[in-house]
């Protein structure tokens, strides 16, 4: 194999691909990238089995010439090494050439690095999906639904299946739901996909996803999703992500979301977060995390949390409108910081059902809904 190809593109590439190479890993070949070349463009790859990314450079990219293939061929590099390498190269222009058992050489300007290679008849060969159930989604709206759920996942890997967000799509409705048992959050938004397109039960890794939405554009560009029997394909322009689903039957978390409520408080996103924010900073300390929420007389709320060590902090509030019974209740203020830094609206509405039952948190004019359970408190 021998080849020009441009940094740049090159870089990005890499910079891509190896979010999937394996970290620690027994099989020496899952730790570095396969690149690939035809006459047409170069294919980059990487896998840690769980997951894969694959991204192709073609040749030309607007009536520009970024890679010319002088001989074809195929090598695994150690993406430790080769990512830090193309990164830290002086010139825009990079020659790599591979001769006998793999040895590779790398060369841009003065530099000249050789690396030594691994058979690529050895990397595992990526699954080829049935393409039966695909849809679409722009970029903007599946990060910002990724965003909304995935700090939600538990990160206690007893539990396997908690650790991922559950994806839905049932009568042109797609919804994520992601729980750690103390708290949940689902984001939904509809699609034109059609009602005859369903699936459900589809359990991606919240880390996976985290690694998914560095790679997918800024710009508003529509993400394929290919969902298989085991597997789900992102396809990202000229980046393909391939993920495994997780294994078991996520739990029904409809019955515990109340429908009606004894309290009702509609207020500024903002205020309540810089509120909260300022009462951590004492609970914080207690190791407890522990704020309380009480309505006033005078129709708004106070933010409350102490120490012991340290002293009280008290904070009222006013509201947009409160109403119902009033109210007293304590919770885990990380976990409403939590979801006060996801939520894009100006104001919220929370729903109380009681000291004891689940806090229902719900911005305006979005199609997301977050749950806190309280803390049972001594006083």
């Amino acid at each position: 194999m021998k080849l020009t190809i441009s940094r740049n593109e090159l870089n990005e590439a890499v910079q891509h691909v190896s979010k999937a190479v394996a970290a620690r890993t027994t099989i020496p070949i899952l730790s570095g990238i396969k690149i690939d070349a035809v006459e047409h463009g170069v294919t980059l790859t990487a896998s840690d089995t769980d997951i894969s990314i694959q991204s192709f450079i073609p040749t030309e990219m607007q009536d520009r010439r970024i890679v010319t293939v002088h001989r074809g061929g195929s090598v695994v590099l150690p993406a430790k090494f080769f990512v830090e390498i193309i990164r830290k190269l002086p010139n825009e222009e990079v020659l790599l050439e591979v001769g006998e058992r793999f040895q590779t050489s790398i060369t841009s300007g003065a530099i000249d690095i050789q690396l030594v290679g691994l058979d690529p008849e050895e990397f595992p060969i990526l699954p080829i999906l049935e393409e039966d159930r695909v849809f679409s989604i722009s970029g903007d709206q599946l990060k910002s639904m990724i965003r909304q759920t995935v700090f939600a996942v538990t990160t206690n890997e007893s539990t396997p299946i908690l650790t991922g967000v559950l994806w839905s799509l049932q009568d042109g409705v797609f919804k994520f739901v992601a729980t750690d048992r103390h708290r949940l959050a689902t984001c939904s938004i509809r699609s034109d996909v059609g009602e005859e397109l369903k699936f459900s039960n589809v359990v991606i890794s919240g880390k996976t996803l985290g690694e998914l939405s560095k790679i997918i554009p800024d710009q508003d560009e529509l993400v394929d999703i290919v969902v298989a029997d085991n597997q789900v394909l992102f396809k990202l322009g000229n980046v393909l992500f391939y993920t495994r689903m997780l294994d078991g039957t996520f739990p029904d978390t409809t019955r515990i979301i109340p429908t009606s409520f004894r309290t009702e408080l509609i207020l500024s996103t903002k205020a309540l977060s810089e509120a909260i924010d300022r009462a951590y900073l004492l609970s914080r300390e207690e190791k407890t995390n522990i704020v309380r929420l009480s309505t006033t007389e005078s129709g708004g709320i106070e933010i409350s949390s102490s120490s012991s060590e340290l002293g009280r902090v008290q904070e009222q509030l006013t509201v947009t409108e409160l109403k119902g019974d009033p109210l007293r209740i304590a919770f885990n203020s990380k976990y409403m910081l939590d979801v006060l830094k996801v939520v894009d609206s100006e104001k919220l509405f929370i729903g109380f059902t009681g000291a004891m039952s689940p806090i229902i948190i719900k911005p305006e004019q979005e199609d997301s809904l977050h749950l806190i359970l309280p803390y049972r408190t001594t006083n």
